[in-house]
């Protein structure tokens, strides 16, 4: 609201520069703040992975950012591919470990 009303320009809220306009620069940014150990980033690439068909790297950027951070994001992640068994065997004790560090 704060943008509009003063007619402020968008700027990303980690490197104050606009925001980017097409998807190869939208994930160039993702990967450079994954590698600067951004959790948000690292679980928005684990969401990109598994929406690829990746679990496997999925499985390892959600566990990477739920160790981090302790995101709820991540965990919840983490309990459906344990769920699942995409990337992991399923795992049912696993599966319910992460619901509740989720939930918390």
């Amino acid at each position: 609201i704060r943008l509009r009303e003063a007619k402020l320009e968008e700027s990303c809220p980690f490197c104050r520069q606009p925001p980017p306009d097409n998807n190869a620069d939208v994930n160039r940014n993702i990967m450079k703040r994954t590698e600067a150990n951004d959790p948000a980033a690292i679980c928005m690439m684990g969401f990109i992975l598994c929406n690829g068909g990746d679990y496997q790297g999925a499985f390892d950027h959600f566990t990477k950012a739920a160790e981090l951070v302790n995101s709820a994001d991540a965990h919840y992640q983490l309990s459906l591919l344990y769920y699942e068994g995409k990337g992991v065997e399923k795992d049912t004790k696993k599966e319910v470990y992460h619901l509740e560090e989720a939930a918390i």
